[in-house]
């Protein structure tokens, strides 16, 4: 599955460009550009057959981040270690910034206004967060990771951002960086039996975190509760996406002829519940075939993930690959009505340019430990202080 490389070149930091490139999982690549690919003619489809206003500025953001993501994957994998927490603080940095003197946009303060672009620091925080946690467990033995003190720096790591980022409020992100860097926990040996109390102290607080949260928030509980409750209020945006789902039948009604989408009855058609067009439009088969061009893109990253021979690159790898799993399971359930509407986009393919750009930063790191998944790497990141 995986490109092999030629002969017996190396795989070590002393590689020059041209074999680093060689190196590169080019089918990877392929595969990220045929799913961002169906993304644009999905928003072309939303803009009613026209590249504006979305088809047209993802192309260029596609375009820029993959050229971004081959540049990151070229970089030895010990310096996005070394770099680790400098990338985790400045993520932190703009998340402060955000709080204080973010834009707001429907209701939620999210975005810094660099006056040509906004970004959004809370998608940069998801790749940070992967690379510290690789980086705090790379090197700890079992021993280690088997002492609770041990774990509070890291436990801070993660509370910290998924309170900023909370406060937004914005409660979709903060559950994908509290699972995800779960997921980084388990595999860094942490006992299931410690997740069982944080799982149990978790639940308890509900009943106290219930009272911060806004008043849309709570509606968005309810309604996943009870979705007749508000079917024209609250219910609206779920309960149009069933009908869209469940018009498209086995086959879909074809491609810009989906009439919830079309006439619009669909909310947020070329974000959130994109997947609920693309289901109306090419039915079950086409949204089963979809989920298996993502599983494909998941499966890459667990091989790689397993090819590394250092702790931090398995952990990035796979630190990356849950996130982007999340991504997929977390909105296609949302737009099912198995999960509140958490405003989660679909990767690679919903509107959207600082989740676009940093998922393919991501794919970057991936593949950039695959590129050197054979380096030495000593705790602080050199190949000589093993």
């Amino acid at each position: 599955m995986i490109l092999e490389p030629r002969g017996n070149m190396r795989r070590d930091g002393n590689m020059g460009i041209g074999e680093k490139l060689w190196h590169v999982s080019w089918s990877l690549v392929a595969l990220i550009s045929l799913v961002a690919g169906v993304g644009f003619f999905m928003l072309y489809s939303a803009a009613d057959g026209s590249m504006s206003p979305w088809a047209n500025k993802q192309i260029v953001r596609f375009a820029f981040g993959v050229g971004l993501m081959i540049a990151v994957a070229l970089v030895d994998v010990r310096f996005w270690m070394r770099q680790a927490y400098l990338i985790y603080g400045v993520a932190l940095f703009l998340l402060i910034l955000v709080d204080l003197f973010g834009t707001i946009g429907m209701g939620a303060q999210r975005w810094i206004n660099l006056g040509f672009v906004q970004i959004q620091p809370s998608e940069i925080m998801k790749i940070a967060l992967v690379l510290a946690l690789a980086r705090y467990f790379h090197g700890a033995s079992h021993e280690d990771v088997g002492r609770p003190l041990f774990l509070l720096p890291a436990l801070g790591l993660v509370m910290l951002p998924a309170a900023l980022v909370v406060v937004q409020p914005d409660l979709g992100t903060a559950i994908l960086l509290i699972l995800g860097s779960g997921a980084t926990f388990f595999l860094a040996g942490v006992r299931l039996w410690k997740f069982g109390i944080l799982i149990a102290l978790g639940v308890g607080a509900i009943p106290i975190g219930w009272q911060f949260l806004r008043e849309y928030q709570k509606n968005r509980v309810l309604t996943f509760l009870n979705p007749e409750r508000d079917p024209l209020g609250a219910g609206y945006h779920i309960t149009q996406s069933k009908i869209a789902l469940g018009s498209g039948g086995l086959f879909g009604k074809g491609y810009m002829e989906g009439t919830q989408s079309q006439l619009n009855y669909l909310p947020e058609k070329h974000t959130d519940f994109i997947f609920t067009m693309f289901s109306e439009e090419f039915g079950m088969v086409g949204g089963l075939l979809l989920l298996v061009l993502y599983a494909c893109l998941i499966a890459y990253g667990y091989a790689i993930a397993l090819r590394s021979r250092s702790q931090f690159g398995r952990l990035v790898a796979m630190g990356i690959t849950n996130i982007f799993f999340l991504y997929v399971f977390i909105n296609i359930a949302m737009v099912m009505g198995l999960l509140p509407v958490v405003g989660v986009p679909l990767p690679l393919i919903s509107y959207g340019g600082t989740a676009m750009l940093t998922l393919l930063f991501g794919f970057g790191l991936m593949i950039g430990v695959y590129v050197h998944r054979d380096v030495n790497m000593g705790r602080r990141g050199a190949s000589d202080d093993v």
